[in-house]
Parts: structure tokens; sequence; C-alpha cells
């Protein structure tokens, strides 16, 4: 289906980014995946590509301009790789950046931005704490001023790129309870007090880490906290909107691969004399498949298109949310029923997309969380 919403530069970005996961990341995803990672080498050739740029200054190493649409091909083209891990340790950098570039002070945008587009260090964000999940507003993280520095005190969980990132854009409560009371903070690998743990034995994402994190009297300078005192959570809501558009946009690519290995496989497989593709059951199935894949990628582009008229829309990205990773489940689920017994075969880009499938939907804001986001969003 063709997208009314394409022009030659989206169409050129679209077309390099895919020769770059056909190239760079396909042939080796399940190798990468059973040694539970990947090459740093490929962050580097991510960033020379602009996948770290879209919204941050030339100055900086950033591509001076902003284009949901490119930033919604560069998801849905990893996604298309089969291995939605890859991406997510590729990408955690990006919800990131933002609070840097946007509320951090001018020597230190200059001093990290240009190695965390480049790809040669790393940066993540911690919001997630073990005792809250997606309820930000009971962050238990403290930050506590004495003198020049902020002290931090609490421990933040499954923050993807925690193992491997040099920087670390952290939530801490400064004052008073809920939304309002929490500040963002730079903080850095080498900062006294800060440790780290893997989460390992994970169901997917293999090769992508997961960390959680510990602030023991972390001494942070005070000139590192990023935006106002107790407007942390304002500062990065749209971070928050920007990554659940590039979990449609991931999920829509997953979608798009199950259908296509299905359709292969239904092809070559016979059963009953004839090719699966032949029964109807299978068709039917085909059918289903490709009318949620059609829905929620006119979902996607309508809601690009709403952001880059500068419309921000909260509820229709949090109903896409929890509508494309719910799609996706029930895409997975019918790919492993046209493979059959050959689906649950470890190799098999179905059974990786079926047993990563989860994390899509509780990542970046659970199923839960967004519909009741998007009913308060819709005045009710």
């Amino acid at each position: 289906m063709q997208n009314p919403f394409d022009n030659e530069e989206r169409r050129a970005f679209r077309d390099t980014f895919r020769k770059f996961v056909d190239k760079e990341i396909k042939p080796y995803a399940d190798e990468w995946d059973e040694a539970g990672e990947i090459p740093w080498e490929l962050h580097q050739k991510a960033g020379a590509l602009g996948l770290y740029g879209f919204g941050v200054d030339e100055k900086y190493g950033g591509l001076g301009f902003d284009d949901v649409f490119m930033r919604a091909a560069a998801a849905e083209e990893m996604g298309q790789c089969g291995a939605s891990g890859i991406a997510a340790t590729m990408g955690c950098r990006n919800i990131s950046i933002g609070p840097i570039h946007d509320f951090g002070s001018e020597e230190l945008k200059q001093r990290v931005l240009p190695d965390i587009l480049s790809g040669l260090k790393s940066s993540c964000l911690a919001i997630t704490e073990p005792s809250g999940g997606s309820d930000v507003a009971n962050m238990q993280t403290t930050a506590t001023l004495e003198g020049d520095h902020y002290i931090l005190k609490g421990s933040k969980t499954f923050i993807t790129g925690g193992m491997k990132s040099d920087y670390f854009v952290v939530g801490a409560r400064t004052s008073g309870s809920g939304l309002l009371g929490v500040s963002l903070f730079f903080v850095e690998i080498d900062f006294p007090g800060f440790s780290r743990t893997a989460l390992e034995r994970k169901m997917g994402w293999w090769c992508s880490d997961q960390a959680t994190l510990y602030f023991d009297d972390c001494r942070v300078p005070a000139q590192n906290m990023l935006g106002q005192e107790g407007m942390g959570f304002l500062a990065i809501m749209n971070n928050f909107n920007y990554e659940r558009i590039s979990i449609i946009a991931q999920a829509l690519g997953m979608m798009k691969l199950a259908l296509s290995e299905s359709i292969s496989y239904a092809k070559e497989r016979k059963t009953f004399g004839k090719p699966l593709i032949k029964h109807q059951v299978i068709r039917h199935k085909i059918a289903d498949m490709s009318a949620k894949i059609d829905a929620c990628e006119a979902y996607l582009n309508q809601i690009c298109w709403q952001v880059n008229e500068s419309d921000m829309p909260i509820a229709e990205i949090s109903k896409a949310k929890f509508f494309t990773t719910k799609s996706l489940e029930y895409v997975a689920s019918e790919a492993m029923q046209i493979f059959g017994g050959a689906g649950y075969l470890r190799g098999n880009l179905v059974e990786r997309i079926y047993r990563e499938v989860k994390v899509l939907s509780i990542g970046g804001g659970s199923e839960e969380i967004m519909k009741d986001l998007a009913v308060r969003q819709m005045g009710y």
C-alpha cells in the first residue's frame, strides 16, 4: 500500500535505512541474539546515517531538522529485521537525547552530544523504579541539595542500555509529591555512589542490555540538573510520545515481516495434497493479518502527519500504541499457527517475533496505562 504522505526525501531515507538493515543487521541477528550483545560498531554506523540526530542542532552533530515520518520509517525497518532487541539497544539513547539537548548547559551539550549522536558513546533514560513501574507520580528516588551537589538516593530498573551507557538522564524527586516534584539530572558512569547490575534470563531481547541502577548517596553537580526544578516530568512528556510512536512503527514492521514469512511458508508447505495457501482457513488468517496491518499503518500515518503539523495527539498515540501492539500479538500468534511445529524452533523469524511481542505492550507505557491515558485525554 503506497503511503500518501511519502515524498522523495522520505523515500530516500527509508531506502537507505532498509539497505542498512538488510546488509548490516539481518544476516547477523541470530548470532547476536545468541551472543547476548551487538557489536558497538553498529551504533556508529547507525549514527552516521543520522538515526540519532532528529531534532538536534547541527552544531552538535544532529540533523538540524525533525520529521516524524522518517523516525517512524527507521523504527519500522528495524522491526523488519526480526529482532526487536537490536532496535531496543540501538534506540535507547533516543529518549535521553532530547532532555540533554533541550535543557542541558551549552558546555554539557558540546561535551557529550557529538559522541552520543555519532554512536561513540551511549546514553539512556532512567525513570522506571522497582516499586513504581509506570507510576511516575509515585517516584521514590530522591535528590537533596547539599552545597553545590545533589545527593541521589534510590534505584531504577528495567533500564534499556543501562549496562552499556556512559551517561544517564535520571528522574528524582526534589520536592513534594506527584508529578510536579520530579526533576531530571545528568549522571555520568563514574560519579561516586553510582552502580549497576544486569537483568538477565529475559524471555526476549537477548541481545539488548537492561539493568538496575543504584544511587547510594550519588553525588551529582548541581549544574547537572536538566531544566527547572520540579518540572522534570513535563520536560520528558514528549520523549514518551516519540518513544511510543517508534514502538508503534516497530510493531508494524514486525507484523509485516510475520505476514511475509507466513505467506512464503504457506506457498511452500503442502498438506492434504495442496499448498497451505490454498486452504481456506489459512487464506482467512492471511486476510485478517493483512487487514490489521493496513489499519495500523493508516493510524501511524495519521499520527505522524499530526505531529509534523505541530500537534501532539496524545490520545491517538496512546490508543495506537495499545491497538498496534495487541495487533502484533494477534499477527504473531496466527503466524505461529501457520508455521506449526516449524515456528517453534529457534532460528525461525516467527519464533523470535512471537517470543518478543509481549515486551512492546509493556515498555513505553503498559497497555493498561495507555488506555487510561487515552480516556483522560478524551476528557473523561
